[in-house]
């Protein structure tokens, strides 16, 4: 309030005598208003977002004053979306409406920290040797210096200390493990680059830069869907968030959107008042139920044997019964349902066939057979001139022929319109018995089965295909049917005859009631009602779909589940239809700009990547303890004698031919390869061949416990690996960092199961790594257990960009504050370590030649690689022939004392190499002059005039200036490359859009729209929002599949061998993980077996805010599980009573939540907990009880393994093994004891002494 009238001493006041004497007039001082509006005062308002990997990627206003952060609020300028669809605000949640809180709180990081036993020894060492790559090996070395630090990794002790000091530990331990080793002994994990793509940049760059692995993330997560690249040969490509306004019914299908996408919640509220319908369907009564019009509430992990009915229904009643024509002419065109499919003869069952590969425009001629390309062309039947064609738009002309690769309906030999024929029904030559593997009758803990003819396990399903005979060019005479023919008789319908919903037989509403727990008609009436909407609306129906199923096991059976019902009904690529899978902030925007910098291909390529899960499976020993026998997993149609047993033998087997990559690599260092091949007098690639052949260098997964052959050391940002996704943590605490874990797991040896055969056998190592250093601005649990932890800016303290799946926009992270005590933005801390890192190497490492051992990579030429067979070079089957049955070995020189110039400045190969993305190419000169001129440039080595990238704001402008969808010249670029490569007129789609240059400043003015690029499946404009696909439906675009089109059947040998060439249901796997559980003593109190989950919680991102005071206070704070009220009164289990959860992994502590929206047989433990808030001991283990993750493990999958062939084949985060935990099983139990464990232990007192 103001005083100002104060001042006036003339004005007299005029006391107030009330009329009746009854009131009391008090006229005190108002003055403590004043504080309650200097609270809402501030200096200035900033633009800045969160890197948390929400996918909300919202703009927030950041309040500052007196140079402080006060508070944020939601901004509303978003540019306006198309008409008639509802605008983007608000967006925001209570997660990031608490960020604030964690600028100066006390859980934030100050100061770099080392722990204190390094520390030590470090200074003794110092002390000693003048220089410090050599003092480091000293450490390592030392047996006693080296188990005193790794055995306190966790039990506290970390100390403060300077920058310089840290980085110069941190400097010669990569130093001395590349000049040892090998730089592939170091690896960095951080994920998600759209959260923060700078900030994720910085640490992949220096990286790269000096040969080290980066591993993926968004497999590891199992955020991937290898679903998705099966069918589409994308990633992840979905529909924005506004999207669903378009749609008419929607199923939100394992996907808790106002709980996991509360910014976007509100277009599919508006939806629904506009008249779309709303299906949620999710085991347990979650938040997104009460939003949902029906709620259908299947057994947790049956999801495909749902879809499989529905599918049944759609087939049988849209298809065959009542033929659509929308739904025909969709399936004819854009799907691989008119594909032709060779039948095999069952060898025990002549008058028996099975599905077999896809025709090829080389089996038809002798003269073609060899020829490549010919190798991945499919063929259709005609109906115009009833005879076989080659269709547009497969594999085999997306690398040769340009013209021909695209899916208009055109025979590519003449040129001529065709119709492919969906069905060969009225056209059948013969009508014979095909045998499909049936999975349903496996019994696996407290999953129903239904065995097939009373008979439990593996089974085949036997129905009639009608068929055409042809010759091939070798004289063989073999029986081919459609895709479409197979999937009916797949699906259990018979066309001779009336299908029997109520009947139980494989796939009918009846079967799926019986293993989902979802009354049949629920089944049918709203497979019909999916369906008929389609029809009525052409592809107007979504499924929105997330973690909850797409972290099982078998994630890729309950996923294209689905998808066949989205590709039945016409509803991919249409605004408002198709699948609409939302896990992780995926969606990079702009990609192809980003990727240069953040794997510094500007200055060599290729840089080493690696797929985070077969790293942590193989790096963690977890394949030492893996129960699971990979036989077991075979079709009964396969040859079980022809493939290993062990799961860790199928991954190295995939290494070695190329399919995946390796890191480490060889049992050799690298940059002895060349030097070794110079002796000799032959090229690094044929010395490695032939050393490869004659045994003398192995990969180094054939001996992953040897001394040379496991990772050294790690680098941790923008990430809470072990706090968050460790998935099997304490097989990490026991093997990776050798400290203090819960392991209650023998290994093979112990339970006398025979090891696998492709690797040598060693005793277990633990502690592997030497140097585990974490960037964070908290204090997680990853932090606890790192050797040196540096702080870095918060969100509101950086320069940075965000982009998401969710909306259309790119948003920035801008420096409201200078960065609280010591902390430095992530670009900062990597660019300090390299400057250090130059500095050290001298005398050590100079210009070396390394040698990179690439996987066979999707979206290039190589990814046709073995056609018709799998063959293993190693076993005699063929030649080992790099990049083709084998990876290929490419020569990166590496001048490591320029790696601080290089980090620090744009390198000379996109100018002249140009950039690109999935296999097109454009020229960047002009973009490399602009960034001359914005951001500088100076001299590296004897290359002039360099741009600048020391500041993150120059990053920002670099990535900018680069991408597509930021910069409308090159958008203009990319398109007209795509044209080249399509022979289709796409100019009209970036017309007038030259002039768009996006900029780190105007996007801090205002969010901008992305442009459309030719790097995503849909198109970006004014006019509509944006559906995933729609490019492939309106511009006749291929998919980046075998057969060009969306792909319902999977005919590479092991997809067949292992039963999965079409989708079906496969119940969760039996990972014995309780079974196995004998070093427990029981406490007295009943134990049960519940199905372990861990959904995406409400009250914090991850395992971000679960620390927030704000956020605790809005729920119990600290670990909690939910369980039932039938499994809790079981147990006798009361709410809040501490309970402890267990198996052969590990253990953990916990309050429990009692509620009847949890059904019986579940347990759900909200993702993610960390080790520093309410964790008592453990009664099982005697440690400190563990996380979520303590009692999972993984299990990877053979199928996700596959390469080198078309869209199976590997790419960086895009397709490979995913980390899946939920099949997992725990037994739970109250708890007597509840020991905080805060009495110093023995070992601490005789340290202190």
């Amino acid at each position: 309030m103001s005083h100002f009238l104060d001042k006036f001493r003339y004005l007299t006041r005029i006391e107030k005598t009330p009329a009746n004497n009854n009131e009391i007039v008090q006229q005190d001082s108002r003055e403590w208003e004043q504080s309650y509006r200097d609270r809402w005062q501030y200096d200035k308002i900033v633009r800045s977002t969160h890197g948390v990997n929400c996918t909300g990627s919202c703009s927030w206003k950041i309040y500052v004053k007196n140079g402080l952060v006060t508070w944020e609020t939601q901004f509303t300028d978003y540019p306006p979306t198309p008409e008639g669809i509802p605008n983007h605000e608000p967006r925001g949640c209570p997660r990031g409406a608490s960020y604030s809180w964690y600028l100066y709180s006390a859980n934030r990081i100050k100061h770099p920290m080392i722990r204190r036993e390094l520390l030590e020894a470090w200074r003794d060492q110092r002390s000693i040797h003048q220089d410090p790559v050599t003092a480091w090996q000293a450490i390592i070395h030392d047996k006693n210096i080296n188990q005193a630090y790794k055995q306190a990794r966790g039990m506290g002790g970390l100390v403060r200390a300077e920058w310089d000091e840290v980085n110069e530990i941190i400097a010669a331990a990569n130093v001395a493990t590349i000049k040892e080793f090998g730089p592939d002994r170091i690896a960095g994990f951080s994920p998600i680059p759209a959260q923060s793509m700078v900030s994720f940049a910085a640490g992949t760059r220096y990286l790269s830069l000096i040969g080290a692995a980066n591993l993926s993330f968004y497999d590891w997560y199992c955020d991937l869907p290898p679903s998705s690249p099966q069918t589409w040969g994308e990633q992840t490509d979905v529909p924005e968030s506004a999207d669903w306004y378009n749609s008419e019914f929607i199923i939100a299908w394992g996907s808790n959107i106002p709980q996991t996408r509360t910014p976007d919640a509100h277009f599919m509220t508006a939806a629904r008042y506009k008249g779309a319908k709303v299906v949620a369907i999710t085991p347990d009564y979650a938040e997104v139920c009460k939003f949902a019009d029906e709620w259908m509430a299947p057994k947790q992990g049956t999801d495909a044997a749902l879809a499989m009915a529905m599918g049944q229904v759609i087939l049988n009643e849209f298809y065959l019964k009542n033929p659509c024509d929308y739904f025909e002419a969709y399936a004819r065109r854009y799907t691989d349902f008119p594909m032709l499919v060779m039948l095999e003869q069952l060898e025990d069952q002549p008058s028996t066939y099975q599905s077999g590969r896809f025709l090829r425009a080389s089996d038809l001629s002798a003269e073609l057979s060899t020829e490549e390309q010919e190798l991945w062309k499919t063929l259709v039947f005609d109906q115009l001139t009833e005879t076989i064609a080659v269709p547009t738009g497969t594999a085999g002309f997306r690398w040769s022929d340009a013209s021909k690769w695209h899916t208009q309906p055109i025979n590519a030999i003449d040129g001529q319109a065709i119709e492919p024929s969906l069905s060969l029904y009225h056209s059948r030559q013969d009508t014979i018995d095909v045998a499909q593997p049936y999975f349903g009758g496996v019994e696996s803990n407290t999953f129903n089965s239904v065995p097939l003819n009373g008979k439990a396990g593996n089974a085949l399903l036997i129905n009639k295909v009608p068929v055409h005979w042809i010759t091939l060019g070798n004289g063989k005479r073999v029986a081919v049917a459609t895709v479409f023919d197979l999937l009916i008789a797949h699906y259990g319908i018979n066309r001779d005859s009336e299908t029997d919903y109520d009947m139980i037989a494989p796939y009918t509403p009846a079967w799926a009631a019986a293993i989902t727990g979802v009354e049949q008609q629920q089944i049918i009436r709203l497979a019909r009602q999916f369906a008929d909407n389609a029809r009525v609306t052409h592809g107007r129906s979504m499924i929105i779909v997330g973690a909850g199923i797409n972290h099982w096991y078998h994630t890729d059976m309950n996923y294209r589940g689905l998808i066949n019902l989205l590709l039945m009904c016409g509803t991919v690529g249409v605004n408002g239809g198709g699948w609409a899978h939302y896990v992780g902030q995926e969606k990079l925007r702009p990609v192809t700009g980003w990727t240069p910098i953040a794997l510094a291909l500007d200055w060599q390529r290729p840089p080493r990547l690696m797929n985070g899960t077969s790293f942590f499976y193989n790096h963690t020993s977890q394949w030492r303890y893996e129960p699971m026998n990979a036989r077991d997993l075979l079709s009964p149609l396969a040859t079980p004698e022809q493939f290993p047993t062990s799961l860790i033998d199928f991954n190295i087997k995939a290494e070695r031919m190329g399919w995946l990559p390796s890191a480490p690599q060889l049992t050799i260092n690298p940059l002895q390869l060349a030097q070794k091949a110079k002796a000799e007098g032959v090229t690094s690639k044929d010395y490695l061949v032939t050393a490869l052949k004659q045994g003398d260098i192995k990969f180094a997964a054939e001996d992953p416990d040897a001394s040379n052959n496991y990772p050294r050391n790690m680098f941790v940002w923008r990430s809470n690996l072990l706090g968050s996704s460790s998935k099997g943590h304490e097989y990490f605490l026991k093997h990776l960092l050798g400290t203090r874990h819960g392991v209650q797991n023998m290994d093979l040896c112990e339970r006398k199961i025979e090891p696998p055969k492709e690797l040598e056998y060693r005793e277990a190592v633990e502690g592997k790594l030497d140097l585990l250093v974490t960037l964070d601005f908290r204090m997680s649990t990853t932090c606890l257990y790192s050797d040196i932890v540096l702080p870095t800016a918060t969100w509101y303290e950086k320069a940075d960009l965000s982009s998401s799946d969710m909306h259309p926009f790119i948003h920035p992270f801008s420096k409201a504050v200078e960065p609280s005590w010591q902390a430095k933005s992530d670009w900062d801390i990597f660019k300090n370590i390299s400057q250090k890192f130059s500095e050290v190497c001298q005398g050590h490492l100079g210009i070396e030649t390394d040698i990179v051992t690439v996987p066979i990579m999707h979206d290039t030429p190589a990814e046709l690689a073995q056609a018709l067979s799998v063959e293993d070079w190693k076993q005699g089957q063929c030649e080992l022939v790099p990049g083709k049955t084998a990876p290929n070995f490419v020569e990166v020189e590496r001048n490591y004392p320029l790696t601080y110039a290089k980090f620090t400045h744009l390198g000379p190969a996109l100018e002249k190499l140009g950039n690109g993305g999935h296999g097109l190419h454009w020229d960047t000169a002009k973009e490399i002059a602009s960034l001359r001129k914005l951001n500088g440039t100076e001299t590296v080595g004897d290359i002039e005039h360099c741009p600048n990238l020391k500041e993150a704001t120059q990053v920002v402008n670099t990535i900018l200036t680069l991408a597509p969808e930021t910069n409308g010249e090159v958008a203009v670029k990319a398109w007209q490359s795509l044209e080249q490569r399509t022979g289709q007129s796409l100019s009209d789609i970036p017309a007038g859009k030259a002039d768009i240059k996006m900029t780190y400043t105007g996007l801090q003015t205002q969010p901008q729209r992305v442009i459309a690029s030719p790097v995503w499946s849909g198109i970006d404009c004014d006019t509509q929002t944006y559906s995933a696909c729609s490019l492939n439906l309106q511009r006749n675009i291929p998919w980046r599949t075998l057969t060009g089109r969306q792909q319902v059947y999977q005919d590479h040998a092991w997809m067949r061998a292992f039963g999965e060439g079409f989708t079906s249901y496969r119940p969760p796997i039996e990972d014995h993980t309780c079974k196995t559980m004998t070093r427990h003593t029981s406490n007295g109190n009943p134990e049960i077996l519940l199905n372990f989950g861990t959904a995406h919680q409400k009250w914090g991102i991850h395992s971000t805010f679960t620390d927030n005071l704000i956020l605790q206070t809005l729920a119990r704070g600290g670990p909690v599980i939910w369980v039932s009220e039938v499994d809790a009164q079981s147990a006798g289990i009361k709410d809040n009573d501490w309970i402890e959860a267990f198996n052969a992994n590990g253990a953990l502590a916990a309050r429990a939540i009692v509620s009847q929206r949890i059904p019986e047989g579940l347990a759900i433990m909200y993702h993610a907990t960390e080790r520093t808030i309410n964790m008592p001991g453990s009664e099982v283990t005697g440690t400190r009880g563990g996380i979520h993750n303590s009692v999972t493990r993984i299990c990877p999958k053979p199928t996700h393994m596959i390469g080198g062939y078309a869209q199976l084949s590997w790419g960086y985060n895009y397709y490979g093994t995913i980390g899946s935990n939920r099949d997992d099983f725990v037994m739970i139990r109250k708890m007597n004891k509840i020991d905080w464990l805060d009495q110093e232990s023995a070992s601490t007192q005789e340290t202190q002494k």
